[in-house]
Parts: C-alpha cells; structure tokens; sequence
C-alpha cells in the first residue's frame, strides 16, 4: 500500500519498534545525528528514541503550551523525574528547594527517590497559612543557594494560588532552575514560560487528556540544551508514551481549551453553591472572594477562570460528626458523582482528603471535588438537594 495516496488529515499510528534504514550507510549516518539528540530526527531508528505519531503529539501541545519544544512521556510522575534528572549531574551537590505544598505523587518521589535513593539533600518551603510569604522564600533561597526550585502553581488539594512571577524572578535572581507543575491550572489559565519558568510539567492525564482514559505527562520548555538532555534520558529510562496513547491524546488536545473553561465556569458555580449550605464550614476555591489568595488568582489568570477542583469541608460538633456528614454526602451523590482517586475526567468525580493525605491535613471533613464539563444545572441540583438532605 502506497501511504502517499492515502488522503487522510492525520498522521496515522506508527507502531513500529524500529524503522528500515536501507543499507549500511544510512544505518550509521542515523546512529551517528542521533548522538545530537534532536527534537525529530532526520531518520526514525527505534521508537523508544523517537517516533512520528508522538512527535505530531508533541507538536500540538507545544502549539497549546506555547514552548519551544514538548516531550510527552508515559505519566505525570515520569515526566517529573525526567525534568528533575536532567540537572542532576555528578559532583553538584547543591540542594533542592521543593514547596511543600505539592502533589502527593511527587511527595513521595521525594522521599522514595531523591533522597532514599539519591541523596539529593531536599528543603520544603512552607506556605505562611495559605499563603506564600515572598519575603521569606527569598531569604530562604539566597541563603540555600538551591539548584533547583520546584512549586505548583495551584496547590493540590488547598488550592493556594502562587505568586509565580515574582517567584521565578527570586529563583533566577538566585541562579537557580525553576521547575513547574502547571497540571491543574494548564496553559489556558497561564503560561509559566511566558513568566521564564525552565521547564513546566503537566499530568497530561488530567485536563490535557481530559476524559479519565490516557496515562501520559508532558514537560515543555525553550532552552534547547535542557530539552537535547531530556531526551537523551528518556531514552535511556524508557519514559516513552506509546505511539497509540500519544495519536488518542493528540485528538483530545483538540478540544482542551472548550472543555477547561466549561470545568472552570462549572466549578466557579459548584463553589458558590456549596458556600451557601450552613453545613459546610470552609469552601477553598481560588475563585471566592473569601480564599487567601484569590488577588493573587485574579492577577495571575486574567479573567480566564480559577480551574477546576473545588474542596470544601463539613462543619460537625466532633472530628467523627464530620466524618459521618462527609460520608453521608459521598453516598447521596454516589450515583452521578463518583469516588475515583483522579481528577480531570469528563465528569465530577470526588475522593475524601483524610483516607488519602492522612493527617497532612487535619480537617476529616474535607472533600475534593473534581468538576467535569456536564450540564452544570443538573450537577448543581445533585449537590445542592445532597446537601440539604443531610440530616445529621
């Protein structure tokens, strides 16, 4: 079958392992660039290396996230440890500067891998309350003289917006690397690298995918060294997606923008509904007025939403009443809002903080919500009529 002829819109799936090279020369010629690490190669040799289909991929998310290059991986957590191993070289024995307010995943990858594994010596920045005191993290970084700083740019599961512009002036004022996991506000809400950001990585199996059927991370950035060095690992480790979950997300990405602001105007209007309910004690959502760092939101994103995930907690006379009236809630709205530990889906789907962070965080009353892009008068109906249902 002549592929030429083929009138189609689209690169098709390239499932090959590896790629004819014809004859000898040729054969060396490719191993011989491929030491070049370039973004596409003038010939495809092995699909852990490069691939067309992902590399198409990779081409329109760079388009979304406006970088200069973009890698997609197999996860989010590959695509942070790629990101994070690109610097870390023998004989650097600078530390790290990590916000504490980070995804759970990459709590662990902390722990587990840098610092069980590594020895990479790590410091956290607490936030004051919910909000990051700049003042001091510019202390903090002069006096570490980090490599590298890594921070969310809104926190999961609190939502504490952070002030990344002046945050990466400190980090580069300071010769260090700035890292950042822009998963839940995604490139329609803001563009780190537009702010400087080194490298911005993503969870691309949340907003990015978006329908709860795609495992795959992204790392975007401008500097073409950083990017030769990212794909020279991730060659090496395998932090390849495969050529089928790249051309799906590929299709996906299409409708990313229509579908973040539907889950953005959708949780704006989910947050103020469930701030009305007297049983409820504290609705974090970036978008209330009442959040700590809603100025910070609304300087930040522009006008263009507050993202998607809302958690609330339940107020109760004792740790176990609000137990129990979370849990009353979770079964109430059980049959359209279901417990699935991920966010970004297509629908709202929720998890209960405590069973997941433990005693991170100390209210057992706590919910996150995860809002889809569905019909936003029936989700708000199911919500408000489970709330006011609950009786104890």
């Amino acid at each position: 079958m002549n592929k030429k002829n083929i009138n189609s819109t689209r690169i098709p799936v390239y499932r090959d392992v590896g790629f004819e090279l014809t004859d000898s020369d040729i054969t060396g010629d490719a191993f011989i660039k491929e030491r070049y690490n370039e973004h596409s190669p003038g010939k495809f040799i092995y699909s852990r290396y490069r691939n067309p289909t992902i590399i198409d991929a990779e081409e329109e998310l760079m388009k979304i996230e406006g970088s200069g290059w973009t890698l997609l991986t197999q996860s989010g957590m590959s695509a942070i440890d790629t990101a994070l191993s690109v610097f870390q070289k023998a004989g650097d024995r600078r530390p790290w500067l990590f916000f504490s307010e980070v995804y759970g995943g990459t709590d662990s990858y902390i722990e587990s891998v840098l610092i069980e594994r590594r020895g990479v010596e790590i410091h956290r920045f607490d936030p004051d309350g919910m909000r990051y005191n700049l003042k001091e993290f510019d202390n903090i970084v002069n006096e570490l003289k980090p490599a590298l700083v890594f921070f969310e740019i809104i926190s999961n599961p609190m939502l504490i917006v952070a002030p990344a512009r002046e945050i990466i002036d400190i980090i580069h004022k300071n010769n260090a690397t700035a890292i950042i996991d822009n998963t839940f506000a995604t490139p329609h809400l803001i563009k780190p690298l537009e702010l400087g950001a080194d490298i911005v990585v993503h969870s691309a199996t949340k907003y990015l995918g978006g329908h709860g059927n795609i495992t795959a991370g992204a790392l975007c950035g401008n500097d073409e060294q950083i990017m030769r060095d990212a794909i020279e690992y991730r060659k090496y480790t395998g932090h390849m997606i495969s050529p089928d979950d790249a051309y799906r997300i590929n299709t996906q990405m299409q409708t990313f923008s229509l579908r973040f602001q539907r889950q953005c105007d959708n949780a704006l209007t989910i947050a103020e509904e469930i701030d009305k309910s007297d049983l409820v004690k504290e609705v974090y959502y970036p978008g209330l007025e009442k959040h700590v760092t809603n100025d910070v939101a609304e300087e930040l994103f522009n006008g263009k939403g507050f993202g998607a995930i809302v958690t609330f907690s339940f107020e109760g006379k004792d740790d176990d009443h609000k137990r129990q009236r979370r849990d009353t809630f979770i079964k109430s709205v059980s049959e359209s809002i279901k417990l699935v530990p991920t966010l970004g889906d297509s629908r709202t789907i929720l998890i209960p903080v405590e069973p997941i962070w433990g005693d991170r965080y100390t209210d057992p009353g706590m919910i996150r919500l995860s809002v889809g892009f569905e019909d936003i008068g029936e989700l708000k109906s199911k919500i408000s009529l489970s709330l006011n249902g609950i009786q104890i």
